[in-house]
């Protein structure tokens, strides 16, 4: 098995910058384990949001009780555009 070129690892480089500035342009979400043990969540803005387990279950189990609120306090909130 040779080893590839300069310009095949160029090229593979700009593949992979071009699928990274694609998934954020999209705004996929992805999940990762933080070094402190936390779930991040990234793809919701600038900055991740990280809860630890509990959290995250605590924040699940209320989810209906968030809809609601949401829908109920709707023409308060700000809508971000985009």
């Amino acid at each position: 098995m040779t080893e590839p070129s300069y310009e095949e690892l160029k090229a593979r480089l700009a593949d992979l910058e071009k699928q990274v500035e694609t998934k954020k342009q999209r705004g996929v979400m992805e999940f990762r384990v933080s070094e402190k043990g936390g779930v991040s969540v990234y793809g919701l803005g600038r900055f991740p949001v990280t809860l630890y387990y509990e959290q995250w279950k605590r924040l699940l189990e209320a989810a209906p009780d968030l809809r609601v609120f949401i829908e109920e306090n709707k023409g308060k909130l700000k809508l971000k555009e985009g």
